[in-house]
């Protein structure tokens, strides 16, 4: 069955979250950026109104002030224009700067940080009308039409309340000193746009959850696209073995700390190192804490004799050990004999060390079980012996 025809009532995985917001795709409230443009409009200009009405009335105080010398000079009536044109425009910047940084935080602060280019560059599939159709009535398009309605409704409700509670006060401002009518629409205005930004705010709050919502329920995914995507981030068996490899020589590079700890190591005699220990509190057989191959090889070697570790060779239980034996675990019980000859040598010597008995001879060469070498070859089912020959 088609992925496209299967229910997609599954959440999206972390990497199909991460290739949508790396897309361009996440989720973000558009009410927030709204909230955070007004609000933070109304109170830049309720905070640089003082200051900058009063350097409009210094600068308008000077520009309008003439005298014999500057009427004769034409001149001067264009660098007046200028300098009241540079003051305005020192003011917009500064609220627009202000403004525009509150825009910013706002967005990264629902959304974080994403940089793509993958929405604006060119689709053909856009230009689709049954693409378009189906954009027209998606889950999110349907709340965000709902959720316009709401909004618009909601707010001519208020604005239509707020005008008639304040609409008999409107004719007596006429009767008023300028300055006291000034105030009366200034605290007008101020009301209207608290308001505003009320009805905004809890908006925004709703908002914020429900386009969380949506983008979760868009990308959705199918049992189907769960297991190709499943597939494919476990890759081909050549790459799986590939990565197995390397986690494994990440991890024996890794083991070298432990070479010192290490009561005796084995070498073929320079392409493998194996490092033993065996402690019989804590242990119940001995185990491999460093291996290497090659130049890690010789890196365990020289950390071995400069700390004292003896180092013995024996090519097959070495090779034996090398493939076998996994790090920080147990020893393949097969080769259990061979190791423990090695370790009661290990024993007598430390013992010679002391003063507590005579040197061992040669280290021992102790056999390993056919099969464990994996350099030795394969009997050819050619060269066993036949029975039915007796």
């Amino acid at each position: 069955m088609d992925s496209s025809s299967q229910d997609r009532n599954l959440p999206a995985s972390p990497r199909k979250l991460q290739r949508a917001r790396e897309d361009g795709q996440v989720a973000r409230s558009r009410d927030i950026g709204h909230l955070a443009v007004l609000g933070g409009g109304a109170l830049t200009l309720l905070f640089l109104a003082p200051y900058m009405y009063g350097e409009l009335k210094l600068a308008l105080g000077r520009q309008l002030t003439f005298d014999a010398a500057v009427v004769q000079q034409s001149g001067s009536m264009l660098d007046r224009l200028q300098a009241m044109a540079l003051t305005g425009l020192i003011g917009c910047v500064i609220f627009a700067l202000i403004v525009t940084t509150v825009a910013v935080l706002s967005t990264l602060a629902s959304g974080g940080w994403v940089l793509s280019l993958k929405p604006i560059m060119p689709d053909l599939t856009r230009l689709s009308p049954l693409a378009g159709l189906k954009g027209l009535v998606s889950k999110k398009k349907l709340a965000e039409t709902a959720k316009t309605t709401f909004i618009m409704f909601f707010i001519l409700a208020l604005a239509a309340a707020f005008i008639h509670s304040t609409l008999p006060s409107v004719a007596a401002l006429v009767m008023q000193p300028s300055v006291a009518a000034l105030g009366t629409m200034f605290e007008w205005l101020l009301t209207g746009t608290g308001l505003l930004l009320t009805v905004i705010l809890l908006v925004a709050l709703i908002d914020l959850p429900l386009q969380n919502f949506l983008h979760q329920s868009e990308l959705k995914m199918s049992l189907k696209e769960m297991k190709d995507e499943h597939k494919e981030s476990e890759g081909n068996p050549q790459m799986k073995g590939h990565r197995r490899n390397k986690a494994r020589e990440i991890a024996q590079r890794g083991s070298i700390k432990a070479v010192p700890k290490a009561d005796f190591i084995l070498m073929n005699p320079t392409h493998y190192a194996v490092a033993v220990k065996y402690d019989e509190k804590t242990m119940s057989a001995p185990r491999v804490i460093s291996k290497g191959a090659d130049l890690l090889a010789m890196k365990i070697r020289d950390i071995a004799k400069a700390n004292e570790v003896p180092v013995l060779q024996s090519p097959v239980l070495a090779r034996a050990l090398y493939a076998h034996a996994e790090l920080d675990q147990d020893i393949p019980a097969s080769l259990y004999t061979a190791v423990a000859q090695v370790l009661a040598y290990i024993y007598r010597l430390r013992a010679a060390m002391r003063g507590e008995g005579p040197m061992p001879g040669e280290p021992p060469q102790p056999p390993v079980p056919p099969g464990l070498d994996p350099l030795q070859p394969k009997a050819s089912p050619l060269a066993q012996p036949n029975p039915s020959a007796a």
